[in-house]
């Protein structure tokens, strides 16, 4: 399974090709999953372009990307957007729109309370470990490991020459990580060698404009599309 990861925090100072708005990101997704994406990960704005997990923007850019697409569409709960983790629950609690999913990095203060509020209202937890953190151990260790959707497994390691271990790192400090299914992913110079490696290794994966800005030959990416694209031609061995 591709995800495609349409914006995350960038903005249109590091290109002109991250979608921001409500109707950019619908349009980007809807190209992307005909690319070959069967999952969806957003990062709602405010209108000065900060994440939110306000209630308003939640449900704006959930509607606006279901009316384009039919596959699962999930956001972000990263501390950025609310630093304090009472509060971070409290927004899960007000939203009007419901994801199918969310992330809750499970470093982040809070992460426990965070996901016990998304499954109250029926949401998927995507439950984020980040490479060079506690995150495994936190999340082996929670009650609440065996009712998540799936780990992803963050590789924040952007060496192109050394993401790749510490990619095996992380997944071996996962082990089986609990039974749930697990999407492995990189960012920046380590984006395409960990993406090769999920593939080898026959794990889901996920690309789009928050993860590289860059195809794997070195040349900025157009769109998210061309970016699911380059990862699906991986995965068929093209």
């Amino acid at each position: 399974m591709i995800q495609v990861c349409l914006n995350g925090r960038r903005g249109p100072g590091e290109s002109a090709a991250v979608p921001l708005s409500p109707d950019a990101l619908a349009g980007s997704a809807a190209r992307a999953v005909a690319a070959g994406a069967a999952d969806v990960h957003v990062h709602p704005r405010t209108p000065c372009g900060d994440d939110t997990l306000s209630p308003r923007a939640v449900a704006a850019v959930l509607t606006a990307l279901r009316d384009a697409v039919a596959v699962p569409v999930g956001v972000t709960t990263g501390a950025w957007a609310e630093p304090d983790p009472a509060r971070r629950a409290e927004r899960v609690r007000s939203w009007t729109v419901l994801p199918d999913h969310a992330s809750v990095n499970w470093h982040e203060p809070g992460a426990e309370e965070v996901a016990a509020a998304l499954l109250e209202r029926g949401v998927g937890v995507e439950a984020g470990v980040w490479s060079g953190t506690d995150g495994a151990r936190r999340f082996l260790a929670s009650p609440l490991a065996s009712r998540v959707t799936r780990v992803l497994a963050e590789v924040t390691d952007t060496g192109p020459t050394t993401a790749e271990a510490t990619a095996r790192t992380l997944l071996a400090q996962l082990g089986d990580a609990g039974g749930v299914p697990v999407l492995l992913h990189g960012e920046d110079g380590g984006a395409w060698p960990v993406a090769r490696l999920a593939v080898r290794l026959g794990l889901d994966t996920r690309i789009g404009l928050e993860d590289t800005l860059y195809l794997p030959d070195g040349r900025p990416a157009r769109s998210n599309a061309q970016l699911v694209a380059a990862l699906s031609g991986l995965g068929s061995g093209s």
